[in-house]
């Protein structure tokens, strides 16, 4: 069997994923539950906050990915995971609360961006450390 070095980040993308993939789903779902075709991007607020959130969630995901993965790789693959599992978790409280009232976003809002800002900083200190330890 294959020895693979970062086995629980590579779950976690994946989880967070199928959560992406969740939240696109809706998004035909309620298109075709108010008659939106596509490409049309507006209708009822309804419609809205289920666009918007897999929106968002797409242009968080160009900063969580590389973040957990750089993390992994230069922290450690238990570490990553285990930070990261929160950024998944936080868009499906962000989800739950924007498709119920777009006020009640901010807190999944929040848990998302708070592992994805620690993930970002921590490879960002481990990487300069290591270039320090290299170059100078």
């Amino acid at each position: 069997m294959t020895s693979f070095a970062y086995p629980l980040t590579g779950l976690v993308t994946i989880i967070t994923l199928i959560v992406y993939f969740w939240m696109a789903f809706k998004v035909g779902k309620a298109r075709a539950a108010f008659g939106i075709p596509a490409p049309r991007m507006d209708g009822p607020d309804d419609f809205l906050r289920v666009l918007r959130v897999q929106g968002n969630t797409a242009e968080n995901l160009l900063l969580f990915l590389p973040a957990i993965w750089l993390f992994a790789l230069t922290v450690g693959d238990i570490w990553a995971a285990g930070i990261g599992i929160f950024y998944p978790v936080g868009r499906v409280l962000y989800a739950r609360g924007y498709y119920a009232e777009a006020l009640k976003r901010s807190t999944g809002f929040t848990v998302g961006l708070a592992a994805t800002m620690i993930l970002l900083l921590g490879a960002l200190i481990a990487l300069a450390m290591e270039a320090v330890r290299l170059y100078l």
